[in-house]
């Protein structure tokens, strides 16, 4: 029997995966403010929708480890991989992820939470 329950494991990840996310986004949305686009308005409302989303995940999340008794702890970062420690009911489960795979993720992840915005409408875009 695994230590670390198996429905736990995406609630891990997405403790390790939507704080990324809300700091890039953050930084673009800054990028964005500070840019010389003619018309920031559509980029600021994907970035800012997408941040809503992930925050009501993030809590969402966070809600449940505090139930579950869960913590997520980063251990240490070399050029090639991440260590964080997966704890949850008096146990210690420590896992490594590649750096590039990290990247990756959250790269696609982002995507996807484009996409959600997108399968929303924008604001003031005709969607038929």
């Amino acid at each position: 029997m695994p230590l670390i329950p198996g429905e736990a494991l995406p609630y891990f990840e997405n403790m390790i995966y939507l704080p990324m996310i809300i700091s890039i986004l953050e930084r673009d949305r800054e990028v964005i403010e500070t840019s010389s686009f003619k018309l920031k308005g559509p980029y600021t409302y994907i970035v800012e929708s997408a941040l809503k989303t992930v925050r009501a995940e993030l809590a969402e999340t966070n809600n449940y480890a505090r139930r579950k008794n869960m913590k997520l702890i980063k251990r240490g970062k070399d050029g090639t991989f991440t260590e964080y420690a997966f704890i949850h009911g008096g146990y210690e489960d420590k896992r490594r992820y590649l750096n590039i795979r990290l990247r990756n993720r959250t790269e696609e992840l982002i995507g996807i939470y484009f996409a959600m915005v997108e399968n929303q409408g924008i604001r003031g875009v005709a969607t038929t």
